[in-house]
């Protein structure tokens, strides 16, 4: 019988011991409410969550004008562009064949800002040139808080590459108590598979289309975290995984010496 990713998501990562996540209340010093960021062990990089660009390129119409033009019954808004293209996307999947990646630092070149500015995360405060809620509406910009799809599926593919048991890589998967509209930080929630079965966390029918907070490798030789709050994952381990990830050409990372 064909076995849905759904149901192999549930059947393949069972809860564990909360207390298998104490190692990390430790090292890091957190109660992992929005995640556990760890730091570089020995080094880290910062893989930025994916931007896609409708292919009319810029204009000068935020998101947020466009979506109450189109509430308001307006039709053909800006022409080439149609409502569904921009307002029936699922959040995490790519939007369509109409948009291509934007990285970062092609929007940092355009518009004159730092890929991520200087002593700051990724997230809301990066590219300062664009005002809160300003985002033109051909751009769409990164998920807070969760990688998109085909970022999770590549981080995967490297971290199998790079673990010394591949695919067999027993590792935990802990989500953030914001994730569930809670904040029970004695009882946390926290599962346990291998790499081989990570991709379908994605489709877990209990996680609501989000990636973990934390991921690691059971051996502790790497960890993954994406903080609640921030448009950036980050991944600390090895120094030959973090050259990987910067190096992939599918992925977009870099290193943060102020944030490692």
């Amino acid at each position: 019988m064909y076995e849905t990713a759904a149901a192999r998501a549930a059947a393949r990562w069972p809860f564990a011991e909360s207390q298998e996540a104490d190692w990390l209340r430790e090292l890091t010093a957190d109660d992992g409410l929005t995640g556990f960021m760890p730091p570089a062990s020995p080094d880290a990089a910062w893989v930025l969550h994916s931007m896609h660009e409708h292919e009319l390129g810029p204009v000068d119409m935020s998101f947020a004008e466009y979506h109450r033009a189109a509430l308001m019954g307006q039709r053909d808004i800006i022409p080439g562009l149609d409502p569904a293209d921009v307002l029936d996307g699922v959040a995490g999947e790519h939007p369509g064949p109409r948009w291509h990646r934007l990285r970062w630092h092609e929007l940092a070149s355009r518009i004159g800002d730092p890929v991520v500015p200087e002593g700051r995360f990724p997230c809301h405060t990066s590219f300062p040139a664009i005002k809160s809620g300003s985002w033109a509406v051909t751009i769409q910009g990164p998920s807070e808080g969760c990688l998109d799809r085909a970022d999770w599926n590549r981080l995967i593919d490297v971290l199998t590459a790079h673990s010394p048991l591949g695919a067999d890589t027993p590792c935990f998967a802990y989500y953030s108590p914001l994730l569930h509209g809670a904040e029970d930080l004695e009882n946390l929630h926290i599962r346990t598979g291998t790499l081989e079965d990570a991709k379908v966390l994605y489709d877990h029918p209990e996680e609501d289309h989000w990636s973990p907070s934390n991921l690691w490798s059971r051996d502790r030789s790497w960890i993954v975290c994406t903080d609640y709050d921030l448009w950036a994952t980050k991944v600390a381990g090895p120094v030959e995984l973090v050259e990987a990830l910067l190096d992939d050409t599918d992925l977009e990372a870099v290193r943060l010496p102020w944030a490692t």
